[in-house]
Order: C-alpha cells, then sequence, then structure tokens
C-alpha cells in the first residue's frame, strides 16, 4: 500500500490549502487502510464537506459542541470524528488536521462560520454580488480580507476509484431486490420465488396458478417523491451522537434520498420519523404476488430519468405516477422565471414520456399524472421557525437559512423560498399553468397499452386531515412526498386491481417470500 504520508500530501494539494497553512505530517496511526477501502463513500463526504455551504455546517456544528459540551474546539472536532461510523472517520481526521488550527483560532477569535469558510479560500465575493452569509457578519475591519477566493457557486470534484459499489447505490432501496440487469429471465412481475416450483397436487406452476392479475407501481419523480431527507439530528448538537450518524454512509450512497421510506415505494418501517404506508405495501397487500414489484426512478434534480426496467411482452402491467411535484418551476438562477418551464415545453416533454412509456409499459399498465404543488406552502409555515443549526442559540430560521443558499445560487428553490411575495405568486402561478396542461393531457391523449388519469398533488387535503390529528402543518414539509395513496384509492378503485383470492396460500407456502 502507498504511504499515508502520500495520500496526505495529495489532499493537501487538491484543497489548495493557503501559503500559510502547511501540510502537517500526519502519524502513522491515521494509516488510511480503512479508508482507503471506503473511496465511494468517500468522495460523497468530501464533496459534502467541501462545498461553502457544507463547510459552514460543518463549523456551525464543531462551534456548538464545543459551547455545549463546555470544551475546546480541538476537542469539539475530535468529538464530531468519534460520532461518525468508522469507514469515514480517516478522512474526518485528515481534515481536522489540516484545517483544524485555523479553525479553532478563528472561533476562539469569536469568528462566525461564514468567516471561517471564506478564510479557507472556498468563496469568494465578486465584484457588484452580494456578501454571502448565514450569520450577520463581525464588525470588525479586517473581515473583507478573507474573501478572496474561488467562485461559491462551485465545488471541488474528488475522483477516487473504488472497485466496489456499494450496494445502495440505485440498488434494492430503489428497485425491488428482483429487478436484474444481468439476468433478463427475472420477471419483475413475479417474485423470484413463485417463478420457481410446481403445485405437487395439481401440477401448476405456482406463478401460472396464483398470479394473474398482479402489477407493479413505478414512480418517475424528483427529490420528493425520492423521500430526500437531511436528518435534523445531524445538525441539532443537544441530539447529536455516534448513534444519530450510523447510517450516514447509506444515506450518502443513497444520494441523501430514502426511498425505502416514500409514499409510493416504500417497504421498510421508517426511522427517520413518521411511518411507512406507502403504495407499494397498499398494493401488496391486496395481492401477494405484487412482492418486491417496485422502481423509484426519481432524481434530485430537475430532469426525469428514463431508466424503466419492464419487459412488454412478458411482464404484467404496472401503475406509473409521474409527479414531477416542483421542479419545473424550481431552480436556484437569481433570474428564476426566465429558468422554468413554460407551458409549451411542459407539453412537449410529458408527450414525449408519455410515448416512451407506452414503448415499454406492458398492456393494461396505468399512468397517474400528478399537478405541481403550490409551494408558497412552504414559506408561509416555516420562514419564522428556527432551523435545527439556529435551535441551540435561537440565531438561525429558515428565512436566513433560503437568503444564504439563494445568494450562494444553489436555493432548491428560489421562487418559493424567499421574502419577496410577488415571487411566490408568480411561481404559483406558473406551477399552475403546468398543472393545467397536465390536466389536459390527461383528458385529450390517448395511448395503445395504459390508460391516463390526472390529480391535483393533494397537500390542502392532507393538510387538513394532519390537523384532525392535531399535528402543525410545518410538520408535514419533508414527510409528504409526491402522492397520497388514500386518495387513487377513493377515486379509482380499478386501478388498484382485485384482491387476490390466494393470498393466504401464498403466505403460507412462501412465507414472507425471501423479504425485501
Amino acid at each position: 500500500a502507498a504511504h499515508p504520508k502520500k495520500h496526505v500530501t495529495t489532499v493537501c494539494k487538491f484543497l489548495g490549502l493557503s501559503h500559510k497553512m502547511k501540510c502537517p505530517t500526519m502519524p502513522e496511526i491515521l494509516l488510511w487502510r480503512g479508508v482507503l477501502h471506503h473511496t465511494s463513500q468517500i468522495t460523497i463526504f468530501a464533496l459534502f464537506v467541501c462545498l461553502f455551504e457544507g463547510c459552514v455546517l460543518v463549523v456551525s456544528v464543531v462551534e456548538q459542541l464545543a459551547q455545549w459540551h463546555n470544551s475546546t474546539v480541538k476537542a469539539a472536532m475530535e468529538r464530531l470524528c468519534n460520532y461518525i461510523p468508522e469507514k469515514l472517520q480517516g478522512f474526518c481526521y485528515v481534515l481536522a488536521e489540516l484545517y483544524g488550527p485555523h479553525i479553532a483560532e478563528l472561533i476562539d477569535r469569536e469568528m462566525n462560520a461564514d468567516v471561517v469558510c471564506h478564510s479557507l479560500k472556498l468563496c469568494k465575493q465578486d465584484p457588484g454580488q452580494p456578501l454571502c452569509h448565514l450569520y450577520p457578519p463581525p464588525k470588525v475591519s479586517w473581515f473583507s480580507t478573507f474573501f478572496k477566493a474561488t467562485d461559491c457557486a462551485r465545488s471541488f470534484m474528488l475522483e477516487l476509484n473504488s472497485t466496489e459499489a456499494p450496494s445502495t447505490l440505485r440498488g434494492y432501496h430503489w428497485r425491488g431486490r428482483d429487478c436484474n440487469d444481468k439476468n433478463t429471465t427475472i420477471l419483475l412481475s413475479s417474485p423470484s420465488l413463485l417463478q420457481q416450483g410446481v403445485d405437487p397436487k395439481d401440477g401448476l406452476p405456482y406463478e401460472k396458478k396464483f398470479c394473474k392479475d398482479s402489477q407493479g407501481v413505478v414512480l418517475l419523480g424528483d427529490s420528493a417523491g425520492a423521500h430526500f431527507h437531511i436528518p435534523p439530528e445531524w445538525m441539532t448538537v443537544t441530539q447529536m451522537s455516534a448513534k444519530s450518524f450510523a447510517n450516514l454512509p447509506m444515506a450518502f450512497t443513497d444520494e441523501l434520498d430514502w426511498p425505502q421510506f416514500s409514499e409510493i415505494t416504500g417497504f421498510l418501517n421508517s426511522t427517520i420519523g413518521g411511518w411507512t404506508d406507502s403504495l407499494y405495501l397498499r398494493l401488496r397487500r391486496r395481492n401477494r404476488c405484487n412482492h418486491r414489484d417496485l422502481q423509484n426512478i426519481s432524481q434530485n434534480a430537475v430532469y426525469l430519468s428514463f431508466s424503466l426496467a419492464r419487459n412488454q411482452l412478458l411482464d404484467n402491467p404496472a401503475i406509473v405516477i409521474y409527479a414531477t411535484i416542483g421542479n419545473d418551476v424550481c431552480n436556484g438562477n437569481r433570474d428564476t422565471l426566465a429558468h422554468m418551464t413554460t407551458p409549451k415545453e411542459m407539453l412537449s416533454n410529458v408527450v414525449q414520456a408519455l410515448r416512451y412509456l407506452d414503448s415499454r409499459l406492458p398492456k393494461g399498465s396505468h399512468v397517474i399524472l400528478t399537478g405541481l404543488v403550490d409551494g408558497r406552502f412552504l414559506w408561509d409555515n416555516l420562514h419564522d421557525r428556527y432551523h435545527p443549526l439556529g435551535q441551540l442559540n435561537r440565531d438561525v430560521t429558515y428565512s436566513q437559512l433560503y437568503s444564504f443558499l439563494d445568494c450562494l445560487q444553489v436555493s432548491p428553490c428560489s421562487g418559493w423560498l424567499t421574502p419577496n411575495e410577488t415571487l411566490r405568486n408568480l411561481t404559483s402561478e406558473r406551477a399552475l399553468q403546468l398543472s393545467n396542461v397536465l390536466k389536459e393531457i390527461a383528458r385529450s391523449e390517448k395511448f395503445t397499452n395504459f390508460d391516463i388519469f390526472y390529480m391535483d398533488f393533494p397537500l390542502r387535503q392532507t393538510a387538513e386531515e394532519w390537523r384532525k390529528m392535531g399535528g402543525e402543518p410545518w410538520q408535514l414539509i419533508e414527510p409528504v412526498d409526491g402522492f397520497h395513496p388514500s386518495q387513487a384509492l377513493r377515486e379509482w378503485p380499478q386501478v388498484l386491481g382485485k384482491e387476490n383470492p390466494f393470498n393466504n396460500q401464498i403466505e403460507a407456502i412462501f412465507k414472507d417470500q425471501g423479504g425485501h
């Protein structure tokens, strides 16, 4: 194996350390032994930390850990690294060794996280552009000398090779375990156990005997459908522990998405709050032959990925949920309105996607188009609440966070996450126009292999039901993702299919069919 000092020197050069910050000599105990076996996780971890906004987050946590535990900044960094799973600790300690003394010096001089991260040359203030900061700038004359480095909106691109891909990378959390790209003889529409064996009583194959009317569920969506979620305990020092970070590698390799808990394709009991009562689980209860027949093709981005795995001749039909929710109006550009999808573009894009589905889906499938959300709900219910990062000192509200991200041009939705009421209203107006395009497509377009339906995004109904249960509207903002399955049960019971009369026999013979 290569000597660890060589790796540290490489990291120092890559991170572009200031000439005043010499690359340290690392003790042999930090051998990159365990680290180098998990380069995929390290890559994602490094990208997260190297982003300017990620730096502000980490430095804020370090500062608060020192405050909460009445410790030095150095001890707080060590505490944070010890919280992180072992496979990532090596890289954490490298960063602490490289940047720790500089960070500690500035925090001891009562400089906030913005100043610290600017001093690390992760960001600069371009001429004519606003100064990006999460906290109020310190009133010291030399503050401005720190703002001389790289562009705030860019991130480091750390490329480390790995011979093994973690199983979570678009693996069975996203598509049922029976989905096998290397073996096309395994049908998605019948669990692999049911594709094996014959009933000894009558000689009929179990699959043909039990699974005549099964169907799968597919979600084409955005980050909401993928169930994007950053656990608040990662940023709340009063709740922070090694246990809270235990799922960090899994979360990063799943792109901070949790599709296994989502409203459409969720199949595991939620470990991040709330409960899992997905459309897939309801379909599976109605028909045990639907076991593992799920695909969550969602992206934390502004485009849909056409990677549907379905054999039009051999697989059974599927229910496809098309739910982009907000991607067509959400972007981080300062001229956000100019970058929103127009009704004409929406019509073209969706019809193109539906034609693709018509070429891949088995006959008898169903497609449900979901309208865009009215995202004013976000600002109305969150802007004056404290973000997890600001709960200890009551110093960071969601409004401050939105402004910070918007300044960096990395806001997930500049049109709705803004104090500008006019802009929020214009964004909702465009969202309504695009929803009307979807509604008209469902009314007028016909396809060979599926029928098509439209439903409004059921935010109002969900919020009302939540209030009746004693909840607050703001609590719904993250748990609500993509679809509310009870509405489909009321409006289109034929979509979900009949209950399988062989469910009890399937369960008696195959038990849980190998789990998920």
